[in-house]
């Protein structure tokens, strides 16, 4: 809770959405350097290979761990086993995210390790996960 009221408190400083955006950025890269060398690895593929695959979400601190928002409500975040004494890291989705598959689907990802066929399966995830938005972005990109 800590965490989330320093973030809170970050988020209402003033400045430019891209001074904003470059913080948070900033805040997102420290939190991952942070972590034990196992844990970080992840982190920093699933950094990379979120905004690769899904570049209309905006990195951010979210209860102290990294995430990605969209229009700054939270779509996915990584969570370190280290910090939660966990045996792995999980890759998780919120409510907003667009993983729907019939009445029931998977909204986290335990992680021991990311390798390329992670990363993969990660980049299509982001991308499922905020659906028609980064696809559009990518046409208007493209």
């Amino acid at each position: 809770m800590k965490d989330h009221a320093k973030e809170l408190k970050a988020a209402a400083r003033g400045g430019s959405r891209a001074d904003k955006a470059a913080r948070a950025e900033r805040e997102v890269v420290a939190k991952i350097a942070e972590m034990g060398p196992s844990d970080r690895v992840m982190a920093e593929r699933v950094h990379a290979v979120v905004k690769a695959n899904a570049p209309v979400l905006e990195p951010k601190l979210w209860y102290g761990m990294p995430a990605y928002a969209l229009d700054g409500k939270v779509v996915c975040f990584f969570q370190s086993a280290e910090k939660f004494k966990a045996r792995y890291a999980t890759l998780g989705f919120s409510d907003l995210a667009t993983l729907d598959d019939g009445p029931m689907w998977a909204s986290g990802f335990a992680m021991t390790e990311v390798t390329a066929e992670v990363e993969t399966r990660i980049g299509a995830l982001v991308a499922r996960a905020v659906g028609p938005v980064s696809n559009r972005e990518a046409r208007e990109m493209a």
